[in-house]
């Protein structure tokens, strides 16, 4: 493994003082975010140590700032290596497929099924496919990896009898939409998504995905339509929150 980028020449990224009429650590934590932006991925910021003899802060306030845009997945520990620029994050818009959007960034989609079912509606899930009462449904459960790496766990539920014989398809080398695309002529239109950041459901989950079971993700509960507005699919899909961003697109009138 490559190691990190030594610290920025002589800190001459960062300024000589903090202003007095601000609080330090809102300063301290803009000045790592913009550090992040104009620094290549994987160089060494400023150590805590640094930061807080130039600043003359408390070390604590120092690490409290650092904590936080590591959250926000600007930036990246490594035991030993301290405090790196993380690499950019790929950001997801919702009215796109995760292959398409991985595709677009240059990044290789992949998907491992863990779950692959066929079963009848109940009243809830008919209601939410817009179809009958006992239509037959498609229970699809994915891993979604982007360059390899455990991105999301897809769970959704698609109408057989709007979509025969998809049933019959392996989705561990087949994108879904394109293969909605090619064989019904599917283009994907609006969609109503509720976005909560929410732990895994499951240990099994976490471990799926690599990270803790106490890690917040972006619990994504939508049900995308066709451009004529037709339900194509509903479910509910984990998504690692310091791997990814939600872009939402809207229209107002």
């Amino acid at each position: 493994m490559a190691r990190p980028r030594n610290n920025p020449g002589d800190l001459a990224e960062l300024p000589t003082e903090l202003r007095t009429d601000r609080p330090k650590g809102d300063q301290i934590r803009e000045i790592l975010e913009r550090l992040t932006r104009s620094l290549t991925a994987g160089t060494v910021l400023p150590s805590e140590r640094v930061l807080a003899e130039r600043f003359g802060v408390a070390r604590m306030t120092v690490r409290q700032e650092v904590d936080r845009v590591v959250a926000e997945g600007l930036a990246a520990r490594r035991p030993g290596g301290g405090t790196f620029v993380a690499e950019p994050r790929p950001n997801k818009l919702l009215a796109s497929s995760f292959s398409q959007d991985m595709r677009a960034r240059g990044i290789t989609p992949g998907a491992k099924v863990l779950e692959h079912r066929v079963g009848t509606a109940d009243g809830t899930l008919a209601a939410e496919l817009e179809e009958p009462v006992g239509t037959p449904y498609l229970h699809l459960v994915r891993l979604r990896t982007a360059d390899g790496e455990p991105m999301a766990i897809e769970r959704t539920n698609l109408s057989l009898k709007r979509f025969p014989g998809l049933d019959e398809l392996s989705f561990d080398e087949l994108s879904l939409y394109g293969e909605l695309a090619a064989r019904f002529g599917v283009s994907l239109g609006m969609v109503s998504a509720s976005i909560v950041a929410a732990p895994p459901d499951t240990p099994e989950d976490a471990a799926l995905l690599g990270i803790d079971q106490a890690t917040p993700c972006l619990i994504i509960t939508s049900a995308p339509r066709t451009a004529t507005g037709d339900v194509i699919e509903c479910g509910r899909s984990t998504y690692r929150s310091d791997r990814y961003d939600i872009t939402v697109a809207y229209r107002t009138t």
